[in-house]
């Protein structure tokens, strides 16, 4: 690492400024503080000593999101092995179907990181500021909510899309107002919904051994899931590539929480805002969706992995702590309200995650706006 350090200092005054490459001062920029820590610090305003700086935050939510994405690389290969009718037991067959997975997976990563980043530093160059390193999560994001089948052009398409229209057009890392790599996949399901839905699009080179149906897929015509609770609880079931195991996204949610980076408020209320709305509906009946137990709104589709690394966002979610508490239990409330009053999109945790991250400043607004008053009110007695 010292002659890396050495190297990089031999060749940084060429990116200063009054450089032979001064304008490619953001590109090296972001190459060096990938690689050490910056040596700078804020000159103006107030602002808190912490070590815990935005590349450090984002690298923990990279680490937490690898469980899924490894158990995901997985599930590729053995959806695809039980779709040709091999019934091989799952012991034998781990590495054969972990490596096809991950042959399948890995070019939509390059593509998701190669496009975004690609963007994010001519943003950088453009406005002349530092390139930041949102992008290093959102970019894995983006290949775990999405089926395996999608087109490599249209992963491109959606990653330009939720950087520039998602964020950039609002000022970059911090200012965005909506999740990007949700933003991403709602424009690839309104605007290719043959590739993001139905039961064709979730295994890979699918045989006909199996119908490629997910859980909720199967429910939308009627049936209930095929799959039993234990097998959704693991994931073993068609879906996104890495939504479906609940284990995998419990790993990274203790990751998140441990270090801080997520919110368990965020995730508690979700929990019992889907809770509430679930038994309600049982209570009520009326189609397959109100008469499933409550509990299976956790294990299927995106719910999981919307909870835990989606809804708790810092940038796109409530800020204060009753806000969170709010913010999270309407999700969770219109994931399941989605899901049950509109069969023909059954995966309601994206639109509500959507819906309340637009909500968010609203309901921090008057959370505040409720405390200075509350103040004003004990001012005015204790006079």
């Amino acid at each position: 690492m010292n002659s890396l350090r050495q190297f990089i200092d031999k060749i940084k005054p060429n990116f200063e400024k009054g450089g032979k490459f001064e304008k490619l001062g953001s590109t090296f920029g972001a190459f060096e503080t990938f690689a050490f820590v910056p040596n700078e610090v804020t000159k103006k305003g107030s602002h808190i000593r912490d070590a815990v700086d935005m590349k450090r935050t984002i690298i923990v939510v990279v680490l937490a999101l690898i469980p899924a994405l490894l158990f995901g690389m997985w599930n590729v290969g053995y959806q695809h092995a039980l779709s040709v009718g091999d019934t091989s037991p799952i012991c034998d067959t781990i590495w054969q179907n972990f490596w096809y997975g991950f042959l399948r997976v890995l070019p939509i990563i390059v593509v998701t990181y190669v496009v975004g980043l690609a963007i994010e530093f001519t943003y950088a160059q453009i406005r002349g500021h530092a390139v930041n390193e949102g992008f290093l999560a959102t970019g894995l994001l983006i290949p775990l909510i999405v089926p395996v089948t999608i087109p490599l052009w249209q992963v491109a398409l959606a990653t330009a899309f939720a950087v520039v229209i998602g964020k950039e057009v609002f000022g970059g890392t911090g200012m965005n107002f909506m999740n990007p790599a949700l933003v991403a996949r709602a424009f690839l399901f309104f605007a290719y919904p043959t590739c993001m839905s139905g039961d064709k699009v979730w295994i890979n080179d699918a045989g006909d051994a199996i119908s490629g149906a997910t859980p909720l897929g199967e429910i939308m015509v009627g049936n209930m899931p095929s799959p039993s609770v234990m097998d959704m609880f693991w994931g073993i079931i068609p879906g996104s590539i890495g939504e479906t195991s609940i284990p995998a996204i419990l790993i990274g949610a203790a990751l998140l929480l441990i270090t801080g980076v997520a919110s368990w408020r965020i995730m508690l209320s979700i929990v019992l805002g889907a809770t509430a709305v679930g038994l309600l509906v049982n209570a009520i009946g009326g189609n397959a969706y109100m008469e499933l137990p409550f509990y299976y709104h956790f294990l299927m589709g995106g719910f999981a992995f919307g909870c835990v690394f989606m809804a708790t966002d810092p940038v796109t979610a409530a800020q204060t702590n009753k806000g969170k508490w709010i913010y999270g239990f309407l999700i969770g409330a219109f994931a399941v309200i989605i899901r049950v009053f509109n069969p023909a999109y059954p995966e309601g945790m994206m639109l509500a995650i959507l819906l309340m991250n637009v909500f968010a400043p609203l309901i921090d607004y008057y959370v505040v706006d409720a405390n200075i008053r509350a103040r004003k009110k004990r001012m005015q007695v204790s006079k």
